[in-house]
């Protein structure tokens, strides 16, 4: 939770009104290992982002400053996921073993009180 705390402090210090959660976070895992989560664009002030966060814009080696710092993957919701160009804030909507729709956590930062 720490860095999902963290992770979200710094997306509404940008600008960034709405984080969706994927992953462990949103079965039902007792103890989740890892979080995955995609924000919204509209509003951010992406300079401000890169200074206060540049380890969320860092996609290299599998993410793996993200995982360290954050304890899991952030991406922006619009930024495609696979080669076929499937935007994050879809593909987080679809369980690909199961080959059905499934759903994702939204939370609005500019009601959230850590």
């Amino acid at each position: 939770m720490e860095g999902l705390t963290l992770a979200m402090q710094e997306l509404r210090e940008a600008g960034c009104s709405i984080i969706y959660i994927d992953g462990s976070f949103t079965s039902s895992k007792t103890n989740p290992g890892d979080f995955d989560c995609c924000w919204e664009e509209s509003g951010v002030n992406a300079n401000e982002l890169k200074l206060l966060a540049p380890t969320i814009y860092n996609f290299a080696l599998q993410r793996t400053q993200q995982k360290s710092k954050y304890k899991g993957e952030i991406f922006p919701a619009n930024f495609p996921a696979n080669e076929t160009g499937t935007l994050y804030i879809d593909f987080f909507q679809f369980d690909s073993r199961k080959d059905i729709s499934k759903g994702i956590i939204a939370l609005d930062l500019t009601r959230w009180k850590p």
